[in-house]
């Protein structure tokens, strides 16, 4: 299957990041994707608080505070490999579960702009137990309506 949008055609890629070596990859795979194309880039950052944790409500709004402060930062992240490099781009932090929505962002772009193609790129997980209990790259490639492109 092809994910690379025709030359004349506008590419609209959804990159999920946070901050790690493979999503690092995975922007500059989204980069790569675009050289002679016309599009954007849709840096998504997701924070996810465990299922499995139990927390009290101090607690959970002491980790949504740190996820407020995470995200400026990651931003930086995600501008120094993009800025300069003469590419329309933006950072949009969610909260839920990862894949859902890198889905979520990505079908609204499709539903509200039919003629562009849209992507979504990920890095792969170098968790061990993400082999066992599935990853982020898993629940895409099993419920993405759109192509992905998974980052080794």
């Amino acid at each position: 299957m092809t994910t690379a949008a025709p030359s004349g055609e506008f590419l609209h890629i959804v990159v999920g990041y946070d901050g790690s070596p493979p999503a690092s990859r995975a922007l500059d795979a989204a980069v790569r994707l675009l050289r002679g194309r016309t599009g954007r880039i849709d840096v998504v950052w997701v924070s996810h608080l465990s299922t499995g944790v139990m927390m009290s409500p101090g607690a959970i709004a002491e980790m949504e505070a740190g996820f407020d402060e995470l995200a400026p930062e990651l931003r930086g992240q995600a501008a120094g490999q993009l800025d300069g490099l003469g590419l329309a781009w933006d950072f949009e932090r969610r909260q839920g579960i990862v894949a859902d929505e890198l889905i979520a962002v990505a079908t609204g772009i499709r539903d509200a702009r039919p003629d562009e193609t849209v992507v979504i790129v990920a890095g792969s997980s170098s968790h061990a137990a993400h082999r066992v209990v599935g990853s982020v790259t898993v629940s895409l490639a099993r419920h993405s309506p759109v192509p992905i492109v998974i980052v080794p």
